[in-house]
């Protein structure tokens, strides 16, 4: 049988719920209430991540922390988060931290590692809480964990390039 790319495929979990819950308006603005709740604020993005986000984030003992609501748009064919959606979200969430750390505008991803751990749903918080491991005069390096309700999702690890300017 031919792999069909325009429709989604209906894996176990999906099959027992109704699809059309999946994702819906309500879930998102639930949990976008819990987040202001606790502390949180948006991100304001353009360009890429916009189409992403919203990317929520607080600081907590110091420590930069990221929220993303995991949206319908979000999903792959077997009605769970892209895969691909993690790796953004990591990228962006240490990338943001080294910028912080560097006092500088610019930075760029010059290597990123992901290691996926367990599956995220649609309508999960997802939270990063990346660290710096070591900073230079031109490279940062920093790890997260990618986790919702306190399971971890993914981990990975980056290498971000202190720019000179901001060409």
């Amino acid at each position: 049988m031919p792999l069909d790319y325009n429709r989604p495929a209906i894996d176990e979990m999906s099959a027992k719920q109704n699809i059309a819950e999946i994702g819906t308006p309500d879930m998102t603005d639930k949990a976008s209430e819990q987040l202001k709740a606790s502390g949180w604020t948006v991100v304001e993005a353009t360009g890429f991540i916009s189409l992403v986000g919203p990317l929520w984030q607080r600081v907590v003992n110091g420590e930069y922390e990221y929220a993303l609501v995991a949206q319908d748009k979000h999903h792959n064919r077997r009605g769970l988060v892209q895969g691909g959606l993690l790796m953004t979200f990591a990228d962006r969430s240490c990338g943001m931290t080294a910028r912080f750390v560097s006092g500088r505008p610019t930075l760029a991803t010059v290597q990123m590692d992901t290691h996926f751990v367990d599956s995220a749903k649609i309508g999960e918080i997802l939270v990063s809480r990346p660290r710096v491991i070591r900073s230079t005069r031109s490279l940062i390096f920093v790890t997260t964990e990618v986790s919702a309700d306190h399971r971890c999702i993914a981990m990975a690890n980056g290498v971000f390039k202190i720019l000179k300017n901001d060409a």
